[in-house]
């Protein structure tokens, strides 16, 4: 019959029409049977499933045929009448105990003097009120229950149902049938398999690349960094199927980074370092490292260096040195905010706060503490002196050591965290470009006018006109914040990665503002960057590495001052003020003079056959 039907439906439009109307009914009278006795099912062909879809859940038109459970089946009587009769209960008690309620106070009686039967009625007006807030919706939350998702995870296709749940709860794929449609699979990368020293290294690589070993486990493991690195490296290698060629991982002490600088290295990352200079600054010689990729960026800063040098160098002056953290707390009222915020900024409990705060270290040294409130939520500043350590444990540590002493007092204060971004670390903020944070260095030279026409190739006049109008002007109109100069995070960031500084304090470091101005009737340049939030240490962190190291002790700051703790830190923010100084001088005199793309293309484009490279 189904033969003669097809043959039917070939023969016009119309009759394929009919026959797909029919196939339809068919499908449909097939969910409508009674369900089959035995759970194992067949594939399409006629013949059994693979052996792993024995333990299958019911087939799809099995499940289609079972009734779907309802919520109200769990109820004693039906759903209509269970409503009717919790209506009418909350209703009634309500008005009993209002009525009773309004009697008691026409006759003065107390409140809280209950007879059984009120009892009773407040018991029951609970009751209904909880099945009317919880079950009262029960057909629509019934609704839900019984619809079709027609989600990824909906299994209701019953024509060609390709995926089914085990009694593991677990999708198991179907064979594939003539109707079913190939999916596509993404090619696995093949394996990068690198010898390794012995059959043990390759069994711990074996055991990280099946999950069995944790790869962050391996330095603890293994006692040996630099084997954990290695094998670490090996086992990403064949996981990813993407070599690592070309990132070396001999010659690093891995051990120096273990707990507080990197966790599961692979090798480490090669940045070429350049040297400006001499910076002749406060009467000092200084070569400058500058680790960078970007070329000319040396080049323009040692030429600025070469311009302040001929005019008899720079000076420069520490403004402000102090760290800052800024937790956030939580009071019930904005009133008890405000006098926890009251009482730390009264000069007599200053102090006290300062006793409890420094004793978190012997170079912490509390400053100040600002307030600001935002509702009940109260943000505190602190700021202090941390020596030569860039210092963001250190207050850290004085904070919480507040925070506990405060706690005594204000039992109602909620710690929200130990920073609130009042701070602000790591983030442009005005709170930073005002008050500072870290060291404030103002660095100023005058550049003499034959040095400016010799050196710099441009004019006095022309680099004051281009600093109005594009640092000052242009700045504004862009809405910059602290960002009122040419390039300043470009010799920042190079300092900061040679000197082994938190390069993600870059962002509040480079805060400068630039100021040209033609003095000497006219003749010679004053020049001056302003820079309020230099945040440098010469102890801790990247510092203690030996690239780093030996940057710093270029400088004569590496480590800490013994003789005047804190110097070596301040000596290398006024260090970093000067060579921005330099920066700035040479990159406006290129843009002034318009060599600006010519020295580019000339100095940061590569020489090389690129198509050789690559070959090779």
């Amino acid at each position: 019959m189904l033969t003669t039907t097809r043959q039917q439906a070939q023969a016009s439009p119309k009759s394929r029409a009919q026959f797909k109307f029919f196939r339809r009914n068919m499908r449909m009278d097939a969910r409508r049977r009674p369900p089959k006795s035995s759970r194992t099912t067949s594939s399409n062909d006629g013949g059994p499933l693979h052996p792993h879809h024995k333990q299958l859940a019911p087939s799809v038109d099995d499940r289609s045929l079972s009734p779907t459970p309802k919520a109200s089946d769990a109820l004693p009587l039906p759903l209509y009448l269970t409503n009717a009769i919790f209506f009418t209960l909350f209703f009634s008690v309500a008005y009993y105990l209002l009525h009773r309620w309004r009697d008691k106070i026409r006759n003065s009686t107390p409140l809280h003097v209950v007879t059984f039967a009120e009892i009773a009625a407040i018991v029951s007006l609970m009751a209904s009120f909880i099945y009317l807030l919880g079950f009262f919706g029960i057909d629509f939350v019934q609704s839900f229950i019984t619809r079709p998702s027609h989600d990824a995870w909906d299994l209701e296709d019953t024509a060609n149902p390709s995926y089914l749940i085990n009694e593991d709860h677990r999708l198991v794929t179907c064979p594939p049938t003539a109707n079913t449609p190939p999916i596509p699979k993404l090619p696995n990368p093949e394996p990068i398999i690198t010898p390794l020293a012995s059959v043990e290294d390759e069994e711990i690589v074996k055991s990280v690349t099946e999950g069995t070993l944790p790869s962050y486990s391996l330095e603890s493991k293994l006692g040996d960094c630099k084997r954990a690195a290695v094998i670490r490296r090996e086992a990403l290698q064949r996981i990813t199927g993407r070599s690592l060629e070309g990132l070396p991982v001999e010659g690093f002490d891995y051990d120096s980074v273990l707990g507080q600088c990197c966790e599961m290295p692979v090798g480490y990352v090669q940045i070429p370092v350049g040297i400006a200079g001499p910076l002749l600054l406060n009467g000092m010689e200084y070569m400058v490292p500058m680790a960078t990729t970007e070329g000319c960026l040396v080049a323009s800063t040692n030429r600025g260096c070469k311009a302040m040098y001929a005019s008899g160098g720079a000076t420069s002056v520490l403004l402000a040195d102090g760290m800052t953290r800024a937790p956030v707390v939580r009071f019930e009222t904005a009133k008890r905010a405000s006098e926890l915020k009251l009482f730390l900024e009264e000069p007599d409990n200053f102090d006290t706060l300062s006793i409890v705060f420094n004793r978190s270290s012997r170079f912490a040294r509390l400053q100040g503490i600002k307030c600001s409130m935002a509702g009940k939520n109260l943000y505190m500043r602190f700021k202090c002196s941390t020596g030569d350590a860039m210092g963001m444990n250190m207050v850290s540590k004085g904070v919480q050591n507040v925070l506990d002493f405060l706690q005594s007092d204000f039992h109602d204060m909620e710690v929200i965290g130990i920073s609130g971004n009042f701070c602000s670390d790591k983030k442009p903020a005005a709170v930073n470009w005002i008050e500072g944070r870290g060291k404030s260095v103002v660095c100023e030279a005058i550049i003499k006018e034959e040095i400016v026409k010799k050196v710099l190739k441009t004019s006095v006049a022309s680099l004051v006109e281009l600093n109005m109008l594009k640092n000052l002007a242009g700045s504004a109109v862009a809405g910059a914040l602290g960002g009122f100069n040419a390039h300043a995070s470009n010799i920042v960031s190079a300092i900061f990665i040679a000197t082994g500084q938190d390069p993600a304090q870059n962002i509040e470091s480079s805060h400068c503002i630039t100021m040209m101005e033609a003095v000497n009737n006219g003749k010679d340049l004053h020049v001056s960057v302003t820079m309020p939030s230099i945040e440098v240490g010469t102890v801790g962190g990247g510092t203690q590495l030996a690239s780093q190291s030996a940057c710093l002790n270029l400088l004569g700051v590496k480590g800490a001052s013994k003789e005047s703790p804190g110097s070596n830190s301040r000596l290398l923010a006024s260090i970093v003020a000067g060579s921005v100084l330099a920066g700035e001088l040479s990159l406006m005199a290129a843009i002034a003079q318009g060599q600006l793309v010519k020295s580019h293309m000339k100095y940061n484009r590569s020489s090389r056959d690129i198509s050789e490279a690559a070959s090779s």
